[in-house]
């Protein structure tokens, strides 16, 4: 066996990503810059995106899972008229139609109509799988196969902006939700076609826009480790518990951990200010879910 390249570096990087830019080259280039082991994201942005990418180094990776499930607040632009292959800047022109007259009353409360949960077909040029191959692949060789509807939900959506041939919204939805598809269905509902002409990502889960940070503000930093978020920045949600030394000793070598608490179905275990990781409660024992590598 090799020896394993780069530093143990635990953290999770708010990153701004780039127009131009796939998620997994973001990815690898914070990772360089970090000289980083272990990496991964939590959920792909379009290469023509822009905004939030959420990076875990390390630890961190072994609880990016709970992020996915997440919902995400997105600013997109519309481009009415003409509806492209990809549904938004990176396709072909397929067609175009007249723009009707637009007021804002009208496009608000079109809007509207896309407030809470729905059915939604994720489109052709996705990185989903039918038979083990993605759809992407089966598109850029003309394949069109079925695709069967997911539930997503939307839980505010807002008029930001309107020009003759655009509509600017804000959108905070579920995960698995494709922009690209609801910017198509708002332009249905508007009497016309359109596409995705310009998409950023402004929050995911616990994190906000003013957290993020840019690969140049990385580079530039005399420690770029020192910009990471905590480990335990994306799981603030699940409930703490706290352990002395012995049971957090018994936890992290597989030992039962007997407690004196009702039943949780997720818990971060602690030893003073030092997360273990995440874990159950049930019947009065402790058992690990996920553990750090970084106790004692």
């Amino acid at each position: 066996m090799g020896r394993q390249r780069g530093r143990i570096v635990h953290g999770i990087a708010v990153l701004d990503k780039p127009a131009g830019l796939s998620s997994n080259r973001a990815l690898q280039q914070v990772r360089r810059t970090l000289d980083a082991r272990k990496a991964g994201h939590t959920g792909t942005l379009d290469p023509f995106a822009t905004g939030m990418l959420v990076l875990c180094f390390g630890d961190a990776t072994k609880f990016s899972s709970y992020l996915l499930d997440s919902d995400k607040t997105y600013l997109a632009e519309l481009r009415l008229g003409e509806s492209t292959t990809t549904g938004d800047t990176e396709g072909e022109v397929t067609a175009q139609t007249a723009i009707p007259a637009l007021s804002e009353p009208v496009v608000a409360s079109t809007l509207h109509s896309f407030l809470g949960d729905s059915e939604q077909i994720p489109p052709m040029y996705s990185a989903l799988k039918h038979k083990g191959q993605r759809l992407y692949d089966l598109a850029r060789r003309g394949e069109v196969v079925e695709r069967p509807p997911r539930r997503i939900a939307i839980s505010t959506i807002e008029l930001v902006r309107l020009t003759d041939v655009t509509v600017t919204i804000r959108v905070r939805c579920s995960k698995g939700t494709y922009i690209r598809v609801l910017c198509e269905d708002i332009a249905r509902s508007l009497g016309t076609v359109g596409h995705c002409s310009a998409l950023r990502r402004e929050s995911l889960g616990p994190f906000s826009a003013d957290q993020m940070m840019t690969q140049a503000e990385l580079e530039s930093a005399a420690d770029p480790e020192a910009l990471l978020m905590p480990v335990d920045a994306g799981i603030g949600h699940v409930a703490r518990y706290e352990l002395d030394k012995p049971a957090s000793i018994d936890l992290q070598q597989g030992r039962t951990v007997r407690v004196d608490a009702a039943d949780v179905p997720l818990v971060r275990a602690y030893r003073e200010e030092e997360l273990l990781g995440l874990c159950t409660i049930e019947n009065g024992v402790l058992q690990a879910v996920r553990l750090c590598a970084t106790g004692d």
